[in-house]
């Protein structure tokens, strides 16, 4: 069982920045992503960005790709999205996923097993 912990949720003005970070347990597979989602009131998740740990790579949702920078501190077993540029629209509950046994940076919440609890984003002036 992977353990996630997200924190690093608050209010931010637009035009701000915020850092968010999940923290996982040790993985027993070879081969894992972590991926951000998040949930807006009245929407259906969406995929906002993941790593693969296979080779480093990621991918980014078109929304977000000049704005956001998902990375990862192997050593702190830690994933974190850095988010600039905030804009009222990137308010919603932020969710840390993962995923074994994939090499591709998936942004399907179907192919993730485990979920965070989440932590709320507000960006407002």
């Amino acid at each position: 069982q992977v353990q996630l912990v997200e924190s690093g949720g608050g209010l931010a003005q637009p035009g701000g920045s915020l850092r968010l970070s999940c923290a996982h347990s040790q993985f027993a597979r070879e081969y894992y992503a972590i991926a951000w989602f998040r949930q807006a009131p009245g929407k259906e998740r969406e995929g906002v960005s993941c790593v693969s740990n296979s080779d480093g790579s990621t991918n980014s949702a078109d929304s977000v790709k000049d704005r956001f920078t998902i990375f990862n501190d192997n050593a702190k077993n830690t994933v974190y999205l850095q988010m600039n540029n905030l804009k009222p629209e990137d308010t919603a509950v932020y969710y840390c996923a993962a995923a074994v046994d994939i090499v591709i940076p998936s942004l399907d919440p179907m192919d993730m097993d485990y979920w965070g609890k989440g932590t709320l984003v507000t960006v407002s002036s």
